[in-house]
């Protein structure tokens, strides 16, 4: 069984600070404005990252733009490796999706697959104008082909490297660590 062991802080809460400003801005460049926009935050840290994003958005354009949360768990093409009885949690979207461009928020991005789940789950509720994707970290190794459209940190990392967010929200600080895995022998 590897254990965890931390390699390196990447980002501080100034450092996370800064980056979702600059996501904010380049967001509403992008979008022209906060025009039937809405964030929807993935399953467990996107939803903190959206809000930020939200109040950010506010602080410039003097418009609240609807945040919502998604869960994905059902949608995983690991659900079966969950475990028998997977937690599944609410997935709470304020407004119709349709029509709508939805920027999917999620801490990081890997595989793709978590994602790819995220884009299932929207569309099963309704058909959005655009979907685009912001993430905190990009750290590669894709194995489907999505990229974000807007990314706070790219970090190269190893297959034996994790990254790990942390915001204050849920884990009473705001830091993205590298962390490696070590084989107990």
């Amino acid at each position: 069984m590897a254990e965890l062991r931390e390699k390196a802080k990447i980002l501080d809460d100034n450092d996370m600070r800064r980056a979702i400003a600059r996501l904010a801005h380049e967001i509403l460049e992008k979008n022209q404005g906060a025009q039937d926009l809405m964030l929807v935050g993935i399953r467990r840290r996107g939803i903190p990252l959206a809000q930020r994003l939200q109040e950010e958005i506010t602080s410039i354009e003097n418009v609240t733009v609807p945040v919502g949360e998604l869960d994905i768990t059902l949608y995983r093409d690991d659900l079966s490796m969950l475990g028998p009885h997977p937690i599944v949690h609410q997935t709470v979207i304020p407004k119709a999706v349709d029509g709508t461009t939805v920027v999917l928020v999620d801490d990081v991005i890997y595989t793709g697959r978590t994602v790819r789940a995220g884009l299932d789950a929207l569309f099963d509720l309704g058909r959005p104008k655009a979907v685009q994707l912001c993430v905190l970290i990009d750290r590669g190794h894709r194995e489907l082909p999505i990229r974000p459209d807007f990314t706070g940190k790219n970090v190269p990392t190893s297959q034996k490297e994790v990254i790990e967010v942390h915001v204050k929200e849920i884990d009473g600080e705001d830091a993205v660590y590298i962390m490696e895995k070590v084989e107990n022998n």
